[in-house]
């Protein structure tokens, strides 16, 4: 009887033990396969529907051929059960991952990020176009008006009214929500310029700093220059001078610019030609950046009225007609 007890007892051991080693080694095959690198030699997109469950996402890796031998994942979960709690989304799947650092991603939500970049100087035609080639972006119509609209701005004049910036959104995200944040964003911005404002600047509101804002980003190609050129116009302001800039001209004659100013765009009279009008133009030209409105807000104290480029990003400033026009034969007549 003794034998028999001692037999039994021994051959549970033996059964425990083979469990435990079986059990150890299928724990450590599972644990070493969550190491092994995703099967791909260029990184890629992974677009998980909404309501995928675990079974089906194993079943979509594996026909990507980003993993094998699915079923030691569908092992790996019942060991880890929170590794079943997926996200949809898109997600950027890349060389460098390994089965667990791509479970992470799914399981945290991190979606691929995709970044569009509205640069200054541009304008809503030229933003619109940038947006038209957006990868994942939701596109509407008429959206740079809705967004006026819903933040209370019945003008539909968008022009200057958005922030330029880089913007970061995931697939399916609107380009409304985008515009949206460039909106506030430069509404921010402006309000904070125009609290802070140098005084008696010869402005009545908020958007006629944007306006002038917009001349001086369009006029400048080196940003130390901006205060100085916002100098110039204020000044001229204060004197009742027209502003006779370029940039006003060439956004008033829209389409038909072909890359010339003639003598007779100049004499054209147009709502934006600071040739023929008196003042500010009645809308911005372009998409200011935050340094044009900070000089428009505090333009340097210097009294000079007259600039002419030197075909290299700088500008001579002049103070007199005279002094002006020698700087104009030397630099643009080359006399």
């Amino acid at each position: 009887m003794k034998k028999a007890i001692i037999g039994l007892f021994a051959t549970l051991f033996t059964l425990l033990t083979l469990a435990a080693v079986g059990a150890y080694w299928g724990y450590s095959t599972l644990q070493a396969y969550g190491e092994q690198p995703i099967k791909i030699t260029a990184s890629q997109e992974l677009d998980i529907k909404r309501g995928t469950t675990f079974s089906q996402f194993i079943a979509v890796l594996e026909s990507e051929k980003l993993i094998d031998e699915g079923w030691k994942l569908k092992w790996l979960v019942r060991l880890k059960p929170e590794l079943a709690n997926i996200r949809s989304g898109l997600y950027d799947v890349t060389p460098k991952d390994t089965v667990n650092s791509l479970l992470d991603k799914v399981i945290s939500g991190r979606e691929k990020s995709f970044g569009v970049t509205l640069l200054e100087g541009q304008t809503v035609k030229e933003w619109r176009q940038v947006l038209d080639l957006q990868p994942r972006l939701t596109q509407q119509d008429q959206v740079f008006i809705q967004v006026l609209r819903e933040n209370g701005d019945d003008s539909g004049l968008p022009e200057g009214k958005f922030f330029p910036d880089t913007y970061h959104y995931r697939a399916g995200s609107s380009e409304k929500a985008l515009l949206n944040k460039s909106y506030l964003k430069m509404q921010a911005e402006l309000d904070k310029a125009w609290q802070s404002r140098q005084k008696d600047l010869p402005l009545k509101s908020a958007y006629e700093l944007l306006i002038l804002a917009s001349i001086i980003e369009k006029e400048t190609g080196k940003a130390s220059e901006r205060p100085w050129i916002a100098a110039v116009f204020v000044n001229r302001l204060r004197k009742g001078m027209r502003l006779q800039t370029d940039p006003t001209v060439i956004y008033g004659m829209g389409d038909r610019y072909e890359g010339n100013i003639t003598r007779k765009d100049l004499r054209e009279t147009t709502a934006f030609n600071t040739y023929r009008i008196n003042g500010l133009p009645p809308t911005p030209i372009a998409a200011p950046s935050l340094a044009a409105i900070q000089a428009a807000a505090h333009p340097a104290d210097v009294d000079y009225i007259y600039f002419v480029s030197r075909n290299d990003g700088s500008h001579v400033f002049s103070r007199t007609l005279n002094e002006h026009n020698r700087a104009v034969n030397k630099y643009q007549r080359n006399r």
